[in-house]
């Protein structure tokens, strides 16, 4: 049986799936965790606190404008659900850099 893939591409760009720790020391990209990525942010679960950062410490780590990433799901939960416009999944692996992992971004 295959693994179940963790972004899935649209006409439109890639929406992915993040699993967000908050209250973290700092903002991290901590890698895959299941089938997801995982993220470390350091805003608390409150009044979308956490869904803001998630959406800006993803599009600094895409390197992309704010405006092109959206959390489309999971907003009261660690699960989200982020989609990239503009970006193929392709792009989306070569910017995380997932294979190795060396791509771990501390911001």
């Amino acid at each position: 049986m295959a693994a179940a893939l963790w972004f899935r591409e649209t006409s439109s760009g890639v929406t992915f799936k993040v699993h967000v720790q908050p209250r973290a020391a700092r903002n991290r990209f901590q890698g895959m965790h299941d089938d997801a990525l995982k993220i470390a942010l350091t805003a608390p679960p409150v009044e979308g606190a956490a869904n803001r950062l998630c959406r800006d410490f993803v599009a600094e780590l895409l390197d992309l404008p704010r405006a092109l990433v959206e959390v489309v799901g999971g907003h009261k939960s660690r699960r989200k659900m982020i989609h990239v416009e503009s970006l193929s999944a392709l792009e989306l692996i070569g910017r995380l850099k997932i294979e190795g992992q060396e791509g771990r971004k501390v911001i």
